[in-house]
């Protein structure tokens, strides 16, 4: 399979070599608790060195694992999923850019030499958005870079307050007053790469994107950036007394909100797209409970089966005429069982269900949280938007497992491409035992043991079958659409942010812009320039035409005077 001459096969094979590669190196290091720094001195200006860091840890080499795992599979998918596009090797060149940018991210510990990865994603994830060039993928692509650029800020904000330490090296900062500046330009940056609130619009938005490019994004790339950050300078921004509380709120709201409209969403894409921003609120909640390294182990396990999750999509919709409409599939069981099968294989980790990959990071959060000192209200906020994903999740079961057949009757999905089918087998793998198989290494940098009330054990339990009776009675299996209302209209806005986030800024500059325009290029501008110039112009050149004409007219005539007397006196 690899040997064919596709660029897709070659840069898989290559990204799941290097995988396969650096995974004994990965768990040497974690069971060892080794941490290499490696610092190269660039230029010394005013007492301030710049210098290039990479770091060789539990948390770059892990994290650099996982992408290039995800990556080599979907370039495999792609291979069969893009094999008609008439530019394949510029998408090969873009998604490896991409996953060149995270690693560079992930290995780089100094905040000036991050930019290098930090840009490369945003603009590198630009140009993937809008890969299909129409309207839909360009505005997509505008709000995701544009809500990307405040991060960006944030970012040359904190490299700026680090001139003023004399070093940009984030882990051994001394000041307490440039620390509370330093974590909250931070806070903004993670927020905004992670799609927390207010900065939730960009993430359903950026799935305008090519299926595979969506599966990297909201897996293990662009929206797990934030979380990455957070994690790399948690033990500095824990110093600081509100960063933890401000981060506990934002990612709870953010979590209700993900389940909430997810509920309400008919589009395939955006309810996996909506689930990846409920469980970014989950990680970044758990920072905020200081579980650094249950939300690290979290992220792993919800890249793994979330890539799945969005190829296998991706599969439903290109096998479907198009259409991403779960009111317009039903019974794909019967025709594409291995992608169903795959698909479930995701689903149920989303759900919390037992002994998969997710079981053993969600169900520790959860339960810290209610041994954590935080309000009663946080937690019941908690539980419900878990309870709300298991109800998006059983919507997706209910709408590809058991409804009725809704596409046309002489359409039938096959599964005989050996890209896809490899791919979606390598992700399911660890989607089912990674959880296992990893919980010894993480579970020894997280909290101690703690025994708790069997009602509190059992609280995750009866919230996911209260979940499970949420979504069988928010189901809805009409074909025919309903009509929009307020609630609606406010739910699929995800609680407005979508035209807050884009409307007001552009109505404000092109308002601006237009009004400029009117009084300065087609006002007084005109007046002084164009047409006021052309006016008295047109005037002297019009007086000077009948001059000349006239002028022309008399000295035809003359000689044609002239050339009569001549004539005559040569008569006579």
């Amino acid at each position: 399979m690899f040997m064919k001459s596709k660029a897709s096969s070659i840069s898989s094979a290559f990204l799941l070599i290097y995988s396969c590669l650096i995974l004994p190196i990965t768990y040497h290091f974690v069971m060892n608790e080794m941490s290499i720094l490696l610092e190269w001195n660039i230029i010394l200006v005013s007492s301030c060195t710049m210098t290039m860091n990479i770091i060789l840890d539990t948390v770059s080499l892990s994290f650099s694992n996982v992408v290039c795992l995800i990556s080599g599979c979907v370039m495999l998918f792609s291979s069969s999923y893009m094999a008609n596009d008439p530019f394949l090797k510029r998408f090969i060149w873009l998604v490896m850019l991409f996953v060149m940018s995270m690693n560079l991210l992930v290995f780089i510990p100094s905040l000036p030499a991050l930019l290098l990865g930090w840009d490369g994603l945003g603009i590198v994830s630009f140009a993937l958005v809008i890969y299909y060039q129409n309207m839909k993928s360009l505005g997509a692509g505008l709000l995701t870079i544009l809500a990307n650029r405040i991060g960006d800020v944030m970012i040359l904000i904190s490299i700026a307050i680090m001139v003023l330490q004399g070093h940009w090296i984030i882990l051994i900062m001394w000041d307490p007053y440039l620390l509370s500046w330093l974590t909250f330009t931070i806070l903004i940056a993670a927020m905004t790469k992670s799609a927390q609130i207010p900065f939730s619009a960009w993430l359903p938005a950026a799935m305008a994107a090519p299926t595979p490019v969506s599966a990297l994004v909201h897996s293990s790339t662009l929206a797990t950036v934030g979380v990455s950050l957070s994690t790399r300078f948690s033990s500095l921004s824990s110093k600081t007394n509100m960063f933890q509380p401000v981060l506990l709120f934002i990612s709870v709201l953010t979590l209700l909100m993900a389940g909430i409209v997810a509920n309400h969403e008919n589009d395939l894409k955006k309810i996996a797209a909506l689930s990846t921003l409920g469980q970014l609120g989950m990680m970044m909640m758990a920072l905020g409970m200081n579980m650094m390294s249950l939300s690290l182990f979290h992220l792993y396990a919800h890249a793994l089966f979330k890539a799945l999750l969005v190829l296998c999509t991706g599969m439903i919709i290109l096998n479907g005429a198009r259409w991403q409409d779960t009111r317009s599939v039903g019974l794909v069981f019967m025709q594409a069982p291995l992608t169903i099968t795959s698909m479930n294989i995701a689903n149920l980790p989303l759900c919390e269900a037992p002994f998969l990959s997710s079981f053993y990071a969600k169900d520790l959060i959860l339960g810290t949280s209610l041994t954590s000192p935080t309000r009663m209200v946080m937690n019941v906020l908690i539980f419900t938007s878990t309870g709300m994903s298991v109800a998006y999740t059983l919507r997706l079961s209910f709408c590809s497992l058991w409804t009725n057949m809704k596409n046309y009757p002489m359409h039938m999905k096959v599964e005989k491409d050996d890209f896809i089918n490899t791919s979606t087998s390598i992700l399911a793998i660890p989607a089912l035992v990674a959880g296992a198989f990893t919980q010894s290494s993480f579970l020894k940098f997280s909290p101690p043991p703690f025994i708790m009330p069997m009602s509190h054990k059992m609280l995750t339990h009866l919230v996911i079958i209260g979940g499970l009776f949420m979504g069988y009675i928010l189901w809805e299996a009409d074909f025919t659409p309903k009509k929009m209302n307020e609630t609606k209209f406010f739910l699929a806005t995800k609680w407005f942010l979508a035209p807050i986030s884009s409307q007001p800024l552009t109505k404000s500059s092109m308002d601006r812009s237009t009004n400029m325009m009117k009084s300065i290029d087609q006002g007084w501008l005109e007046i002084l320039g164009g047409q006021g110039s052309f006016k008295p112009t047109s005037n002297q050149v019009a007086k000077n035409d009948q001059f000349q004409i006239k002028t022309t007219n008399l000295i035809t005539f003359n000689i044609f005077i002239m050339s009569m007397l001549i004539l005559l006196s040569m008569k006579f």
